[in-house]
């Protein structure tokens, strides 16, 4: 099996590299409210403490690729008992996601600079998330790009390892043989336990992303996906 070092030089990330133009009011955010809010992975050392960056102890959860923080904020929102990472690579989204915190006053989020495959690995330790979500990660549609995706066998098997027992893996996919091939993924960790016989229904409680409207609005079916750590 491959390890996640090979699959990082086979080109994985958990982002497309391209460029977005921040807006305004998101370098204003950015000037103010990252020291507090965010933490740049070229900047960590070691093992994060969770507890001290959030300033509480609480159940977390890392959402990966959180685009331009919507979803994220009316997650957090709605659950202010849970702490909230969002992932994300695009200073822009990062950004947004601080305007929709600042609208909000959200105190349980917390944001990450960086991708995240290199933060699980070298910056989690083993236990430490209650929950990751990862919604709509890139497809990389054609046959001979689907090498790049994220979710490979050694991905799920370093995100379980970062699970405490009981936590939730939840992927979510509006690309059929992507989904296919997660379902596949996941059932074969031997650390994870499928919520339900096959794709899970749609939790009401997930927003509704804009790839999710673009996916109905163009005839994809979206599958999610929701699997249990085991101890």
């Amino acid at each position: 099996m491959e390890t996640v070092d090979e699959v990082r030089q086979a080109g994985v990330f958990s982002h497309v590299r391209r460029s977005v133009r921040m807006t305004v009011g998101q370098q204003r955010v950015w000037r103010t409210n990252w020291t507090e809010l965010g933490q740049r992975l070229e900047d960590l050392a070691g093992p994060v403490d969770l507890a001290a960056w959030f300033g509480r102890k609480a159940p977390t959860v890392l959402e990966i690729g959180s685009g331009m923080g919507h979803a994220t904020a009316q997650l957090a929102a709605a659950s202010p008992e849970v702490n909230h990472l969002a992932a994300e690579v695009y200073p822009a989204g990062l950004g947004q996601l601080m305007l929709w915190v600042e609208k909000h006053e959200l105190e349980n989020v917390r944001l990450l600079h960086g991708d995240a495959l290199d933060f699980l690995r070298d910056h989690l330790a083993p236990g430490s998330l209650d929950g990751v979500r990862i919604y709509f990660p890139d497809p990389w549609p054609k046959k001979r790009h689907h090498k790049r995706r994220l979710i490979t066998a050694p991905f799920v098997a370093l995100v379980a390892s970062r699970l405490a027992p009981g936590g939730t893996l939840h992927l979510a996919t509006d690309w059929a043989n992507y989904a296919d091939r997660m379902l596949q993924i996941c059932e074969a960790e031997p650390t994870l336990r499928n919520q339900y016989d096959g794709w899970a229904p749609r939790p009401d409680w997930r927003p509704t992303t804009k790839f999710e409207a673009r996916a109905h609005a163009e005839g994809r079916v979206c599958r999610d996906l929701l699997f249990t750590r085991l101890a």
